[in-house]
């Protein structure tokens, strides 16, 4: 059975993103998550999408969005900008933490887009990007050229298909593995409540200690998970680092 893929386009509405010489980065989303999508659909992944119009969405309101979908994973695309035209040219793709499937992903993306005549500017961490902290399945955020540089412009419009196929070939390159091999990922629980509003806290509480965080629902109670570790030993790891500040701890499949 195919996994299935979100796709989101960053910003929208009245969130233009970023601005150049009259491009707004909205735009160039929207029309390159579409694209996205449309090469994993015609390679047999079913696709969801956070949107498919120029409406505004909130950080956490795409990531809501994902986690409600039941989806296997996110894929959010953006434009980079830097301070000055043309100062910087190449693409990112970000992730939460530089391990796992969200690590694999992103360099099988990155891999696929220096093809076109992209600079590699590698896989940064960024754990103040909601739609990567929030997010419950692996996830990443594809920086697809500086929307300020005009080289990098010139191969997002003169190769635009080749640029979706590129970020779809990666993600399948990165999941199409894991296809009915029963893959599984783990996380440490580190608390089990009968109130939402008490899970949330203990959330906010950890996210603020740079962890990745989820709230699952478990028979009736709300259960918080740690981490999103592709092996078990790298979530006991994790686990032995939430017990030595104080938690109670249970590695669960998710």
């Amino acid at each position: 059975m195919q996994s299935t893929i979100i796709i989101d386009a960053g910003h929208g509405g009245f969130d233009n993103g970023a601005f150049y010489d009259g491009r707004r980065e909205k735009d160039d989303t929207l029309r390159l998550a579409l694209a996205v999508g449309a090469k994993l659909e015609q390679a047999g992944f079913p696709v969801v999408y956070t949107r498919t119009s120029d409406v505004y969405q909130r950080p956490t309101d795409k990531a809501r969005i994902a986690n409600n979908s039941g989806v296997d994973y996110f894929v959010s695309i953006h434009r980079n900008s830097s301070l000055e035209p043309n100062m910087y040219s190449g693409i990112q793709t970000l992730v939460f933490n530089d391990s796992g499937v969200p690590a694999k992903m992103a360099r099988a993306i990155n891999s696929e887009l220096v093809k076109l005549g992209f600079n590699d500017l590698g896989v940064p961490e960024r754990r103040d990007l909601a739609v990567l902290r929030r997010t419950r399945m692996p996830a990443v955020l594809v920086e697809a050229g500086f929307i300020n540089s005009d080289t990098d412009n010139a191969i997002f419009d003169n190769n635009f298909d080749e640029v979706a196929a590129a970020i779809a070939k990666g993600i399948e390159n990165a999941v199409g593995t894991n296809q009915g091999t029963g893959a599984k990922t783990f996380g440490v629980q580190v608390g089990l409540f009968r109130r939402y509003e008490n899970a949330e806290y203990l959330m906010n509480q950890l996210e603020a200690q740079g962890y990745s965080v989820q709230i699952r629902d478990w028979n009736g109670y709300y259960s918080v998970v740690v981490g999103n570790e592709s092996s078990i030993e790298a979530a006991r790891q994790l686990e032995r680092e939430l017990q030595q500040k104080g938690y109670n701890t249970l590695i669960v499949n998710i």
